[in-house]
């Protein structure tokens, strides 16, 4: 079994702490496979939502990219497996979005089990990009927005203490 890592990004020197989401979902029927468990696959739906739910508070929703005329796929995913999740558990997703100077989301996630152990660990690397896949150089208007924001303490109830 592996240790649960507890930091997959370098924290930048001076940058503001990170904002953090949970969200809870109860393991379904159709998200196990035949042992009950919950299939491998499913914990970056599990991330999803988590991050979803994150992004929308700062101002960085699907919604905002697609009104900014901005992308911004996954173009790194990776899971670190703990303990499995189980048929009907409910489970805590908490997403940390971790500052980063370039135009790229990088978020952090926990899944936690029922009884607070940890189930899986993770992270995403989100690129933005224009519509047509070019991915920027410099940051975009929309996230640099929510930068000046996370630095002028806008976002104090989502940093983590």
């Amino acid at each position: 079994m592996r240790k649960h890592r507890k930091d997959y990004f370098e924290r930048e020197e001076g940058a503001p702490t990170p904002l953090r989401c949970t969200v809870e979902h109860r393991v379904l029927f159709g998200e196990v496979d035949a042992m009950a468990i919950a299939w491998h696959g499913n914990y970056a739906r599990l991330f999803e939502m988590a991050s979803t739910d994150l992004r929308r508070d700062i101002g960085l929703s699907y919604e905002d990219f697609f009104n900014e005329k901005v992308r911004a796929p996954i173009v790194k995913l990776h899971v670190d497996y703990h303990k499995p999740l189980v048929l009907d558990e409910v489970a805590r997703i908490q997403a940390d979005l971790i500052w980063s100077d370039a135009a790229r989301l990088n978020i952090e996630y926990t899944v936690f089990k029922a009884d607070h152990s940890v189930a899986a660990t993770g992270y995403t690397v989100q690129l933005f990009t224009d519509v047509d896949g070019v991915p920027f150089w410099v940051m975009p208007d929309m996230l640099a927005c929510t930068q000046r924001r996370w630095k002028a303490g806008e976002f104090k109830e989502l940093q983590v203490k």
